[in-house]
């Protein structure tokens, strides 16, 4: 024991000094060539850390986990929406569903501000923030038979305040989902190669899940094989079509795209979780890990210097073209599902909740996904900080900002302090096979030229094509694992709204119930998404401005939930826990939404920019983006329709976090008032590891099991 212990003191505490030394470097380098490799280094040594020791902490002294309580999965199995799944299964869906277009575009975006600020709220959000977030909203909505977000705000902080938390809850999933699914249309359009092998991931799939449920139940390295086999050869195939007389079957335009998404998600959302929803959010989650994986690997392998600054002079002026705002608040906005992201409050208390085998799984099914989505923000960041930054800015700044042209693009970006001849933006462009790279605005691009910039120094520079079209379908891919699940909870959040009301919706399972409710998700998200593809200034694209801040002020009532439940189940002096974090999450959205609402700097305030607008169609003009005067008028709507629910929102939120402090302070006085919707412990018959790697305890504990000898309690 002895020397275990010592053994494991020296491994952390190198771990330790690799995080340290990363941190150094990469905070004290001013005007010298500071290493990509430095940004992993200091990544990875603070979320081993942060796993070991403080998500520990959490689970076992804070919540007090107990694996031999029976969850929601086991009690309420009816192979629908409830259903124990391996933890190995279970950990790839909730990391797909909570890695959409967040962790991939916001960090692009944010390396506008430099490297550094990026890199910190990244890092450090996730293990003070994010990680401890999901894994809370998971355990609590365990413990309440996998109740929504809303329906936990409603039944802990109370009809007032629960309401807010609701409606609040419930129009930002609709924002998200629009989005999400515009970026995947905007991925695919187009795209054969992308169409056809996404495409192919649903009946791989739909034969994963049959393999694990009737053919051969358990044998999960067996259908992980056979998955990513399959995987690979959709890939490779999808090249091969795009090259063929097939490849006009599968260049879809963008309306025709809307459909079949439409069509998928109210599938995916009614079908057993076990057929399709689970097992392609696994199937993806080794494309995804698998190319975070080598992406770390290559910048470990070739040593690609960071050339974006550390610190923008866009940082403390706020007149950035990627987007306006100064430092404070706005990249930790932009950044949103890297570190901090009220969407994954969705989905830990939507589909994984009813699907988790044991209470102890929560730390590395919560903790451990968020964790592996920051390592997926960081890779991001570092691809758009390797690239040229006039290429960067050339490629994120919009056309009425540097024009149409590589000429008016490189006198532009030059002009702003980042030099780039014409030359250089040309053969950007034909290195990728595109005709050009100007005004590729949304990260993910941008993302797709660092990648390919990184794979191709170690593969040969013949394959930089290559690459980056593989990582725009890569990044569709990732958005649209989060499109299915967040569908679904979306139907579970309805659900949960209208049994308050009908009594048979309290069943998510129920039928009827089931389909109609992901009808209405569908239509919602789905209408949105429609008007947005035919009309390039309206629809979901009306929402678009005010993405980010919603998320971030979901976050917030997530984490309102959770203190209020932490102070209501006896664990007052842990409630720092998650309210630390909601006090800087309102501080920072709440400063967002002051700003977007009341600025008086047309490209950030809402209200400012429809006077400027109006006053300008009073004059007979037209400014841009607006081509003519019917976009003027839509311009002037979608700022008022931007600012009267950023106000709305954020005084929803408002309203909870009061009526969760009112709750905390008068559980705190008079205790016997407070009630808890916990659910009563049933002893579980299921015997399942914590981790992804068994320990010797629970080897053994396993096999007692199996032979029929296991002890009660066990």
């Amino acid at each position: 024991m002895r020397t275990a212990n010592v053994r494991s003191i020296v491994i952390w505490t190198l771990v330790a000094l690799v995080g340290a030394a990363g941190w150094s470097v990469l905070a004290l380098s001013r005007g010298e060539d500071v290493s990509a490799a430095w940004m992993v280094a200091a990544a990875l040594g603070t979320y081993a850390i942060g796993y070991r020791f403080y998500a520990k902490f959490i689970a076992h002294r804070v919540l007090k986990v107990d694996g031999s309580r029976a969850t929601p999965a086991e009690r309420l199995d009816n192979g629908i929406d409830f259903h124990p799944t391996d933890r190995r299964v279970l950990l790839g869906h909730h990391f797909a569903a909570i890695a959409g277009a967040g962790p991939l575009v916001g960090p692009v975006l944010a390396a506008q501000m430099g490297y550094l600020p990026g890199t910190i709220w990244i890092i450090a959000g996730v293990v003070f923030a994010g990680a401890v977030q999901d894994m809370v909203v998971l355990f609590f909505s365990t413990r309440r038979d996998g109740r929504s977000l809303g329906q936990m705000a409603r039944e802990e902080i109370g009809p007032f305040g629960g309401a807010a938390a609701l409606i609040a809850a419930f129009a930002i999933m609709i924002i998200l989902l629009g989005v999400l699914a515009l970026v995947v249309v905007n991925a695919l359009a187009s795209s054969p190669w992308g169409t056809f092998s996404i495409a192919m991931t649903i009946p791989i799939a739909l034969l994963m899940g049959f393999y694990l449920r009737v053919l051969r139940p358990g044998r999960v390295a067996e259908v992980s094989l056979i998955g990513v086999a399959l995987l690979l050869l959709a890939l490779v195939a999808g090249r091969r079509v795009a090259e063929s007389s097939w490849a006009g079957a599968f260049t879809l335009a963008p309306s025709t795209l809307v459909l079949w998404l439409v069509a998928y998600g109210f599938v995916a959302s009614i079908l057993p979780v076990w057929m399709l929803l689970a097992p392609r959010d696994y199937l993806s989650t080794f494309l995804k890990i698998g190319t975070i994986v080598l992406l770390a690997l290559g910048v470990v392998l070739t040593v690609p210097t960071l050339r974006m600054d550390a610190v923008t002079h866009f940082a403390a002026r706020g007149d950035g073209p990627v987007f306006a705002g100064s430092l404070f608040p706005f990249v930790f906005i932009t950044i949103a599902c890297g570190a901090l992201s009220g969407f994954h409050a969705l989905i830990s208390s939507g589909t994984t909740p009813k699907m988790i085998q044991k209470e102890t799984q929560v730390r590395m099914i919560g903790y451990g996904s968020m964790l592996m989505e920051s390592s997926v923000a960081i890779m991001a960041l570092v691809a758009a900080s390797i690239i040229d930054p006039g290429l960067y800015f050339a490629m994120n700044a919009p056309a009425g900002a540097i024009g149409t042209t590589v000429q008016n693009a490189s006198q532009v970006v030059t002009g702003w302090g980042y030099h780039i001849s014409t030359a250089d933006l040309a053969q950007a462009a034909k290195n990728v096979e595109e005709t050009t790279l100007l005004s590729r605005t949304g990260g993910a691009p941008t993302l797709a030229v660092g990648v390919s910039e990184i794979f191709s120094k170690v593969t040969g520079g013949s394959l930089r094509a290559f690459w980056y079209h593989f990582a725009i379908m890569f990044e569709a891919l990732f958005i649209l694992t989060a499109l299915d699940a967040g569908t679904r909870v979306g139907r579970f959040m309805l659900q949960d709204m209208l049994g308050n009301v009908v009594r048979p919706f309290r069943n998510v399972s129920w039928k009827p119930g089931l389909a109609i409710t992901s009808g209405i998700v569908c239509a919602l998200w789905g209408y949105f998404l429609w008007v947005g593809v035919h009309e390039p200034l309206g629809g979901i694209n009306q929402l678009f401005p005010i993405f980010g801040i919603s998320n971030q002020l979901l976050a917030a009532v997530a984490l309102a939930v959770c203190t209020t439940l932490l102070v209501k189940s006896g664990r007052l002096k842990w409630a720092w826990i998650t309210g630390i974090p909601l006090a800087w999450d309102v501080t920072v959205t709440l400063t967002a939404s002051w700003q977007k609402v009341f600025s008086g700097d047309p490209k950030v305030g809402f209200f400012k920019q429809r006077s400027v607008f109006q006053d300008a169609i009073d004059a007979g003009k037209v400014l841009p983006p607006a081509k003519n005067m019917d976009d003027m008028h839509t311009v002037v709507t979608n700022s008022t329709v931007d600012g009267v629910l950023s106000a709305a929102l954020a005084l929803l939120v408002v309203v909870v976090v009061a009526d969760a402090l009112r709750v905390c302070v008068r559980h705190v006085r008079r205790p016997a008032l407070s009630t808890l919707s916990e659910s009563p412990y049933v002893a579980s018959r299921i015997t399942a590891p914590a981790g992804l790697v068994e320990t010797r305890e629970e080897k053994e504990e396993v096999r007692r099991a199996t032979a029929g000898t296991a002890a009660p309690g066990d």
